[in-house]
């Protein structure tokens, strides 16, 4: 009789096995499995670490590609060069505004541009490597802009009838005790350079450089500047369909050109292993066989854990025009992280995704690249920057480029 217990013992373990076998089999089955379709060269992985610099480290990244897409020549911007020139040039913005406008560490790519264009770049190791000046081995902004921030602050609402020019004076040494201070002249590989004569010899042309991004409430093929508050420079976009909008950015990336891409992923379907889903809420608790609560009162934790369960299979939205506009217009749709555009693959469902370029170190299932369905852009896009020749030629006639 014990021996009979035993090998039945034995046999149920044995079951219990194969059926876990049979359910990491379907569960595999469901893992992404994405096959290239066209992946443009891009320079390597950088980690923006504790610091709201992602509109700095994509932007840089971006020119960085267009570099090596114009010239074959690969290089290291500097981050900190802009960063330093564009706290000042805000800084500046808010204390002109008497205090009637946001100091903060965000951006938009425009910030990056409007730098190259007025004050040139210069190389990663021109100046102190990030984080290196306060015994960090990346950036924290922490004790940065506990000071920073303030002190513009103070500034803008000083009650003074009039202002002295040393509150910049005091505001850069902050900014070069943090950042660097800003070469006026470096050696690179073997010349001599200011910042704006190592801009010219980077074989790219700034002028050739628009935002595109789609909203109804101005009108297609017109520009405006996109309210969102770290677009404090006021840039113009032009504004394209929604369809269109797409289309510049597959026909972009299969024609060679990467994207500068600012939006959204706040959303519960960008996922820290690397991809992101524009999610049918609803859809995916029933297809999970979740039954205790509807999807918006599941926590954070929970809903992630559907998604991932869920894989290649999990349910979207279509986006519309229409649901763009609501979820901007009711503070959904929000600007907070940027990232390149490089490539596209395909899952084993044939669903295709945008490759991006991510600025948080090799983090991730795929180390620092992400994962994005055309469903997730397409709902989640506030703008993005692109070579104005990477436009198809009927869109471009008609923004007039």
């Amino acid at each position: 009789m014990k021996k009979f217990f035993t090998l039945a013992l034995i046999a149920l373990v044995a079951l219990g096995a194969q059926a876990k076998d049979k359910k990491e089999k379907k569960d595999d089955s469901r893992k992404p499995v994405f096959t290239v379709i066209k992946e443009n060269k891009i320079t390597s992985i950088k980690d923006q670490n504790r610091s709201g610099t992602c509109w700095d480290y994509s932007t840089i990244s971006f020119f960085e590609a267009e570099i090596l897409k114009a010239t074959g020549k690969e290089y290291d911007l500097c981050e900190s060069f802009v960063a330093n020139k564009t706290y000042m040039d805000r800084a500046i913005q808010v204390v002109r505004f008497h205090g009637d406008c946001q100091f903060a560490q965000g951006g938009s790519a425009e910030d990056v541009l409007a730098t190259m264009k007025q004050y040139g770049i210069c190389p990663e190791d021109a100046m102190p490597f990030p984080g290196s000046l306060y015994g960090d081995s990346l950036n924290n902004f922490g004790e940065f802009f506990s000071l920073l921030s303030p002190y513009v602050n103070a500034v803008a609402n000083s009650s003074a009838k009039k202002l002295s020019s040393q509150w910049k004076v005091g505001l850069q040494g902050i900014l070069d005790a943090y950042l660097g201070k800003c070469p006026e002249k470096f050696t690179f590989e073997g010349r001599e350079y200011t910042p704006k004569s190592f801009m010219a010899s980077l074989g790219i042309n700034l002028d050739d450089y628009v935002s595109i991004t789609s909203y109804t409430h101005h009108p297609f093929y017109t520009t405006f500047a996109v309210e969102v508050q770290d677009n404090w420079r006021f840039p113009q976009s032009y504004n394209l369909p929604m369809d269109e909008m797409m289309q510049v950015l597959d026909h972009a990336v299969r024609n060679g050109y990467t994207i500068a891409w600012g939006g959204d992923v706040s959303e519960d379907g960008f996922t820290r292993k690397g991809l992101a889903y524009a999610v049918d809420g609803k859809s995916a608790q029933d297809l999970a066989g979740s039954d205790k609560a509807r999807w918006l009162k599941l926590t954070t934790e929970k809903k992630r854990n559907i998604i991932d369960s869920l894989g290649v299979d999990v349910p979207e939205i279509t986006p519309t025009q229409t649901l763009r506009q609501e979820r901007y217009d009711n503070w959904e749709l929000t600007d907070d992280h940027g990232m390149v555009i490089f490539g596209l693959a395909k899952d084993q469902r044939g669903k295709e995704y945008f490759m991006v370029k991510n600025s948080w170190g090799e983090s991730g299932d795929y180390k620092g690249i992400w994962y994005m369905t055309k469903s997730f852009i397409a709902a989640n896009t506030m703008d993005f920057l692109i070579n104005k020749n990477a436009i198809p030629a009927d869109i471009r006639k008609k923004l007039g480029l």
